[in-house]
């Protein structure tokens, strides 16, 4: 692939970030930390830009790069809040931001909501915020997770079943490690 023209990286820029944006809010539901992780996600993908080697589309790339980068930062998250040397990020609620893919009637059903999604596994939570937040083809999310369509299908069907279980106040069937 050549090298990106100044003018090309702008409009690479303009064009995907809108829809990573949705995409890492729904995972992360805090304004700055999907806008510094969107960041993340273009520098990443201009700088590995010569190894794209075309065998999925840009897209499904930039994709997965954006998904690594938000697992990264819900590690790096993790093992700051049970180090305890975060406090301020322990008064967080889920949910606590404004998104335009998501419109419910009042932000404490919002907040459940997202908190109930939060604990499912992760490649669960990943499958319905893609197909049913970004409204994403099952074709498109299996090619993000490098999965089939049918795996995705299950995903999905089975992250639906476990957040109705958990939104019901019983335990889902599997809970992330």
């Amino acid at each position: 692939m050549r090298a990106f023209e100044t003018a090309e990286v702008r409009r690479f820029a303009r064009c995907v970030a809108e829809w990573v944006y949705n995409f890492l809010l729904s995972y992360v539901q805090n304004e700055q930390d999907a806008e510094e992780l969107v960041q993340d996600t273009l520098l990443g993908a201009l700088d590995g830009v010569r190894q794209f080697r075309g065998e999925s589309s840009l897209k499904t790339w930039v994709y997965r790069i954006a998904m690594n980068k938000v697992r990264d930062h819900i590690k790096s998250r993790s093992r700051l809040k049970r180090s305890m040397q975060i406090a301020s990020l322990e008064g967080e609620e889920p949910g606590d931001f404004r998104h335009p893919g998501i419109v419910l009637e009042s932000k404490e059903a919002m907040q459940s909501l997202f908190r109930a999604i939060n604990r499912l596994p992760e490649n669960q939570k990943t499958a319905l915020i893609l197909a049913k937040i970004d409204h994403e083809s099952h074709a498109d999310i299996a090619d993000y997770m490098g999965t089939t369509s049918k795996a995705v299908e299950s995903l999905v069907a089975r992250a639906k079943s476990n957040l109705s279980k958990i939104l019901a106040g019983q335990e889902p069937d599997v809970l992330p490690k």
